[in-house]
């Protein structure tokens, strides 16, 4: 982990790991809440649009304090650009477009089953990834999960498919950035944060050409999903990228991605809570089914583990050396 992507030990024992672990979820938890409240007076290209221009803000700062240089090369540039589309433009316009007919702990939900996907990807793009018993089961058993979630012994009533298909297919496009990061940014000598501002950068401007295409300028700004669009970018985008990337360097990548378990439990509880979304029992009970499956998906052989092979964490791109983007970027964002 470059030091650029990583704070000081002073900043690591004044805020033990498992408060940032702690804050890093109940942000990411929170985020369907914020992109819910955001929805209710803005476009969702503009939902989109706010975040990524708060969340790239908060990482621009940090590079300016550490005294960060933007990557150079063109080919590093066109990779960051397709990056940015399938880890940030593309999933959270989906999932903001996907909030207007679903619950906020829906959203939530449909998330975690981004490291599902993620294995049946892997498992076919990337040589090194080889089935196990245990990663295939895990498999069939967090599809069983999404099943449940879905109703689907009762014909999906009740449920908005337009706004599912949305949610899962965002989940589906972080996999495929992963994937396409890993092929083509690792080894990249440029620093995590880095990368990442360039990133967040680049995706900011997909969505400024977007944006002003397919929406007509909001004829107010109510201050609730004001503040709510600012929070979900300076907070769930902007922020939490730098926690996570402090907390694969202190705990490991094994402990830091276990946050993406935490995050659709808050994510419904503050859905129930706060917005007063309804479940019924098949809800709870899919996401527990679906989170036991991706787990054993992430699960790997000791003998590997000790060598250095690791699960994958949701965050925004970046160039490790040792592959450790795949790492670090599991489910966020949203």
């Amino acid at each position: 982990m470059s030091s650029g992507a990583t704070s000081s030990p002073a900043v690591r024992r004044a805020f033990d790991w498992r408060l940032r672990f702690g804050l890093l979820s109940l942000v990411w938890g929170f985020s369907f809440l914020f992109m819910k409240v955001g929805t209710e007076a803005f476009a969702p290209f503009q939902v989109t649009l706010g975040r990524l221009v708060s969340g790239a803000a908060v990482v621009a700062v940090a590079m300016a304090v550490k005294r960060e240089r933007l990557p150079r090369g063109v080919r590093t540039w066109v990779h960051l650009t397709v990056a940015g589309f399938l880890l940030n433009a593309l999933p959270f316009s989906l999932f903001a477009f996907s909030e207007l007919t679903i619950p906020s702990s829906l959203a939530g939900i449909c998330n975690a089953t981004s490291p599902l996907w993620g294995m049946a990807l892997s498992l076919v793009a990337l040589s090194e990834d080889r089935p196990t018993r245990r990663r295939v089961a895990g498999l069939g058993i967090g599809f069983l999960g999404v099943l449940t979630v879905l109703g689907v012994w009762q014909g999906f009533h009740g449920l908005d498919v337009t706004g599912t298909a949305l949610a899962l297919l965002a989940s589906l496009s972080y996999p495929v950035g992963w994937i396409y990061v890993r092929r083509t940014l690792a080894g990249s000598s440029h620093s995590h944060l880095s990368l990442t501002g360039a990133q967040l950068g680049l995706a900011t401007l997909q969505l400024a050409v977007v944006t002003p295409l397919f929406t007509s300028m909001p004829t107010s700004f109510p201050v609730l999903p004001l503040l709510a669009v600012a929070a979900l970018g300076t907070l769930g985008t902007g922020l939490a990228f730098l926690i996570q990337y402090d907390l694969v360097a202190e705990v490991g990548p094994t402990t830091a991605q276990m946050v993406t378990y935490f995050t659709p439990v808050i994510a419904t509880a503050a859905g129930v809570a706060l917005l007063g979304e309804s479940l019924s029992w098949s809800t709870p009970v899919g996401a527990v089914i679906v989170l036991a499956g991706a787990a054993l998906t992430q699960a790997r052989p000791r003998k590997a583990a000790d060598a250095g092979e690791r699960p994958m964490t949701k965050t925004a791109a970046t160039g490790d050396r040792a592959g450790r983007t795949r790492e670090r970027q599991k489910a966020s964002a949203a």
